[in-house]
C-alpha cells in the first residue's frame, strides 16, 4: 500500500516555543487534559494506547480515546510490537475517533510495556520498530509522531532518527534520560540538539521540566521546537500558564490551589461517575503537596469515596 498523503498536519500550524502534556499512562485522562488545556497547553497526548486491545475491540480501551473538542489538537499515543496490529489501530482511529495525530511509543520503560516487545524494547529492535512507523504511516491521512529516549541501551535517539530518516513522521519527543534511567537524573540536552542534523519535522524535549525557569533551560539548551512536561504537570496543571508567561510566576495560595482541584474533580465525576472520583485520590495529594496541612489532607483524601467527601475535606 502506498504511503497516504497528509493533509492536515497541524504541527506546522503552531506557534513556538510549543507546550504539550506529555503522555502519561494512567494519569493523563480526559478530565486532566482538559484542566491542562485550559491553562494553556498547546498539545496534549492520550494515555498509552495498546494497539492490540483496539485490534480485538477492547470496550476500556475505545473509552480511554474518547476526548472532548477542547483538548485539540489531541494525539493518541499507541503501543505495541506487531506492525499489522498498528495498521488496523491506524485504520481505526482515523475513522471512528478522529483525533489530530497519533503518535507512536518508544521510551516506556514498564515491564507489562516491555515484555510485550513494545516500549523500549521496540526502540531497541531498529528493524521492527521500522515495520510498525511505515505500517501505521501506510494507513492513516493523520500526521504520525513518534516519542523516545535518549538511549536504549547501545542504540542512541540518533542512531535510531537515522534509520529512520526517510519516514514521513512529523514530529518526535525525545525524553533526555536513558532507559535505564526512567524519570530521574541528569537530561542530556546534547543529543536532543543533534537530533536537528537527523531529523527535519518538530523536535519536542522532555525530561526534567518542573517550573519556568527548567523549562526555559530546556529549551535554550536544546534549542528544541518545544517541550513535553509530564511530571511536572502533576498536582500543577497551572504549570502551562507559568511558562509561557514572560513573567516570572506568582506563588499560588492554598485556597487558590484547592479550587482548581475541585474544579478537577467535579469534571472528573462528570465524565466519568465514581470511578473517576477514585482516579482522582492521586490527582488530589499531588494538589495539596508543600501546603502545612499536607500528611493530614492525603490521610483523607486517599480514601474519597464521592464527590461530596471531596468537597468536605477541602473547603
Amino acid at each position: 500500500m502506498k504511503k497516504c498523503q497528509i493533509n492536515n498536519n497541524f504541527w506546522q500550524k503552531l506557534n513556538k516555543p510549543i507546550y504539550s502534556l506529555a503522555p502519561m499512562a494512567g494519569v493523563a485522562d480526559s478530565a486532566f487534559r482538559q484542566i491542562c488545556k485550559k491553562f494553556g497547553a498547546d498539545i496534549v497526548y492520550s494515555e498509552m494506547i495498546s494497539a492490540t486491545a483496539i485490534v480485538y475491540n477492547s470496550k476500556k480501551t475505545l473509552e480511554l480515546m474518547e476526548f472532548g473538542k477542547i483538548e485539540r489538537p489531541y494525539v493518541i499515543q499507541l503501543f505495541g510490537s506487531k506492525p499489522e496490529h498498528f495498521a488496523i489501530a491506524a485504520k481505526f482511529i482515523t475513522k471512528k475517533v478522529k483525533p489530530d495525530g497519533i503518535d507512536i511509543n518508544f521510551g516506556c520503560a514498564v515491564k507489562k510495556v516491555t515484555k510485550q516487545g513494545a516500549g523500549i524494547a521496540l526502540m531497541a529492535n531498529l528493524k521492527l520498530a521500522r515495520q510498525v512507523i511505515e505500517a501505521t504511516i501506510n494507513n492513516t491521512n493523520l500526521p504520525v509522531s513518534i516519542k523516545i529516549r535518549s538511549q536504549v541501551g547501545k542504540i542512541t535517539a540518533l542512531d535510531f532518527l537515522k534509520h529512520l530518516s526517510d519516514l514521513d513522521i512529523k514530529a518526535i519527543m525525545i525524553h533526555g534520560r536513558t532507559s535505564t534511567q526512567g524519570n530521574s537524573g541528569s537530561v542530556n540536552y546534547k543529543i536532543i540538539k543533534q537530533a536537528k542534523k537527523y531529523f527535519k519535522g518538530i523536535i519536542l524535549a522532555n525530561g526534567g521540566v518542573k517550573d519556568k525557569k527548567s523549562a526555559d533551560e530546556l529549551l535554550k539548551l536544546t534549542g528544541a521546537d518545544g517541550i513535553g512536561i509530564g511530571q511536572g504537570a502533576l498536582g500543577k496543571p497551572w504549570i502551562f500558564k507559568e511558562v509561557k508567561s514572560p513573567q516570572p510566576p506568582l506563588s499560588r495560595g492554598s485556597n487558590e490551589i484547592l479550587k482548581v482541584a475541585l474544579k478537577h474533580a467535579e469534571l472528573a465525576y462528570r465524565l466519568k461517575d465514581k470511578e473517576g472520583i477514585i482516579e482522582m485520590r492521586k490527582h488530589l495529594c499531588w494538589y495539596v503537596n508543600g501546603m502545612e496541612n499536607a500528611s493530614e489532607l492525603r490521610k483523607e483524601l486517599i480514601r474519597v469515596e464521592s464527590l461530596n467527601d471531596i468537597k468536605k475535606i477541602l473547603k
